[in-house]
């Protein structure tokens, strides 16, 4: 059974059945969800006035936004698709190619970012010999 993450709904449900006095395991049975889940959701969103469903939802909300991301465009990755993109490569055939070399997985969008983002910064990518990207 794969993880997902408590929807709003669930987080209102959790806090009137709190409200009621209904055990953490109820709460979880009815939720079909792991009472550990639900103990866990309940410790890291409880401020000074209980348990509020919109206080959750904007504290996982927050901790989502903040948590690291992996960083897949490292300068060595950068410096492979810059040469690639000069050799007239497009963003599809890049992606395509690194990944059956085994150098990395990236999605073709990832490469039309980097190279929008060197346009924005005064960059020579986006001009190459028969690609124009916008």
């Amino acid at each position: 059974m794969s993880y997902t993450h408590l929807c709003p709904e669930e987080r209102y449900y959790i806090e009137i059945e709190l409200e009621k006095g209904t055990s953490q395991n109820k709460i979880a049975e009815a939720l079909e969800r792991s009472q550990s889940n639900i103990s866990r959701e309940i410790k890291r969103n409880t401020g000074q006035r209980g348990y509020r469903h919109k206080q959750a939802e904007d504290f996982a909300q927050e901790r989502h936004k903040n948590k690291p991301k992996e960083v897949k465009l490292t300068d060595e990755i950068k410096g492979i698709v810059n040469v690639r993109i000069e050799n007239d490569c497009s963003p599809e055939q890049i992606a395509g190619r690194s990944k059956q070399e085994g150098i990395i997985s990236l999605h073709h969008e990832t490469i039309y970012q980097h190279i929008l983002a060197d346009k924005k910064a005064g960059g020579e990518l986006s001009r190459t010999k028969n690609h124009h990207f916008a």
